[in-house]
């Protein structure tokens, strides 16, 4: 059994939340706000108050975390841009001094194309890099169940 960390837990990630644990898996979802807390917690995850634009928040959750699972491809606001790359680039630059075995990457949702492929990228270089596992799963979330199967598929991978 391993702990995975879902940054972005919201309804994507509380499904997914669902296929991890029925394959042994503990999980702790983030949340960037109280409100969301909750809803983590009923679908079976340890739920965490954790910011993607405050990099410091997620590392602070990291311990015991065997991969993580980067859910941004839906994202919305003012900074999503730097989710998929100034942000995402220095959380991976700040794993290689954790126990993390691997990310997932979702590289597909509602954000521009080319913010996702930039993510994607900075994922591709950080695992030619620091050989930190590195899946990019491209499946479009509105397939939830072929989205939640490849997600599933992509931890077990890593793992």
């Amino acid at each position: 059994m391993a702990r995975v960390l879902i940054v972005g837990c919201g309804c994507r990630g509380r499904a997914l939340t669902g296929v991890l644990r029925a394959g042994g898996h503990a999980v702790r979802g983030t949340t960037r706000e109280d409100a969301g807390l909750a809803a983590i917690e009923a679908a079976g995850a340890e739920a965490v108050v954790a910011d993607p634009d405050r990099l410091g928040t997620i590392v602070a959750t990291l311990a015991g975390v065997s991969a993580v699972c980067w859910l941004m491809g839906s994202a919305t606001g003012p900074g999503v841009g730097d989710l998929h790359g100034p942000r995402l680039t220095t959380l991976l630059e700040r794993l290689v001094d954790t126990h993390v075995r691997g990310v997932v990457y979702e590289a597909a949702g509602t954000v521009e194309r080319r913010l996702l492929d930039e993510g994607a990228d900075a994922v591709r270089a950080a695992s030619a890099t620091w050989r930190i596992g590195a899946e990019i799963v491209a499946v479009d979330p509105r397939d939830r169940d072929g989205w939640l199967a490849a997600m599933g598929a992509a931890v077990a991978r890593l793992l």
